[in-house]
């Protein structure tokens, strides 16, 4: 949506120090391939060196920042914080489509469903017995919600995603396409030879603004409830097993696997890759970076790395000695060699 650099500004809360403010901005862009007519935004000092060539017409930075010299066309917009200034700007430029109310003849809803006015229902979404969606939610093409699905308000449920029976949603929740919420646990005992199924009969429960990123299973409880807490972002392609308790404002990056059970408090951050073994508690604020396997509890605040995963600072250190085995090795020979000689001139006095 084109606007002007003033009004732009205004909308930001920042404050123009050079260049034309009337000059219209109608998109944003990254530092390194912003063009004219883009604002763009430079945070970090070792992005700075693109500024000087950067044909973008506007970037944020923050007060303490100092540019020297910029681009001729380029106009500083001045911010608290230019990163929220920017996300905001970006907001603006690029609105998100937005569905009118209505439901799509196509669709396939139960009798005894309940849809509010608000709602907007894509063609051939399915919408199963008993299931109530809130104020304001967006059903996209081809979505299936299963019997007993509840959603809050302003839920947006993107294509080919499927909510199984009985799961709950608050406010603000988004389900990207394919991911699958609610299904079953993956629960066997092990009797006269074969694998015998646990039956499922939990749901999932999704709390307030919660994403959860294309592709990701959450599987429901065993006889209880999986839980993701409020504000918590799950990435794509992330696995989460039956029965686990996860805080809010939680992130788990792609391809993180937790099994069945786990505790995850508030704050918690699960790097790309990490494997959470079963009934672990994951404490407030944890740090588990990428590709950590981790087999036990991991306290509050600490930084784990490895697999096994062990403090960050140990594992870092494990990692720099690893990587001078080779030259320790040649050393060995070496002294090997040496040692031979002198017993062999030893031998021959």
């Amino acid at each position: 949506m084109p606007i002007t650099l003033q009004e732009l500004a205004d909308l930001c809360s920042a404050e123009i120090t050079c260049g034309d403010a009337s000059q219209v901005i109608h998109s944003a862009g990254d530092i390194v391939t912003a063009q004219a007519g883009q604002v763009t935004q430079l945070t970090n000092s070792r992005y700075q060196k693109y500024l000087q060539n950067s044909a973008a017409s506007a970037c944020f930075i923050s007060a303490s920042f100092v540019v020297e010299n910029p681009p001729a066309q380029l106009a500083l917009l001045v911010s608290a914080d230019p990163e929220m200034a920017f996300i905001k700007a970006v907001e603006i430029l690029h609105p998100q489509k937005q569905y009118s109310p209505a439901i799509a003849a196509q669709a396939v809803i139960s009798d005894t469903a309940t849809i509010t006015e608000s709602a907007y229902i894509g063609p051939y979404a399915f919408i199963g017995e008993a299931s109530s969606i809130g104020e304001n939610c967006t059903i996209m093409a081809g979505a299936y919600i299963g019997n007993n699905v509840t959603l809050g308000n302003n839920c947006t449920i993107h294509p080919y995603a499927v909510i199984y029976d009985d799961c709950v949603l608050g406010n603000n929740v988004t389900i990207h396409s394919g991911a699958i919420i609610g299904a079953d646990g993956f629960g066997y005992k092990f009797r006269n030879h074969q694998h015998i199924k646990v039956p499922q009969v939990g749901n999932v429960v999704l709390a307030d603004n919660v994403e959860i990123g294309a592709n990701t299973c959450v599987d429901r409880g065993a006889l209880g409830s999986t839980q993701i807490g409020a504000g918590s972002k799950i990435d794509n392609l992330v696995q989460i097993g039956h029965n686990n308790n996860v805080g809010k404002h939680v992130i788990m990056c792609g391809q993180v696997g937790v099994s069945g059970s786990c505790t995850i408090e508030d704050y918690a951050i699960l790097a790309g890759s990490v494997g959470v073994a079963d009934h672990l508690k994951i404490g407030q604020g944890a740090v588990l970076m990428a590709r950590s396997g981790i087999a036990t509890d991991v306290a509050a605040g600490s930084q784990v790395f490895g697999s096994p995963a062990k403090d960050k600072k140990t594992a870092y250190k494990e990692q720099i000695a690893i990587s001078k085995l080779p030259e320790l090795l040649k050393t060995i020979k070496a002294m090997e060699a040496r040692i031979k000689q002198l017993e062999i001139d030893q031998a021959s006095q």
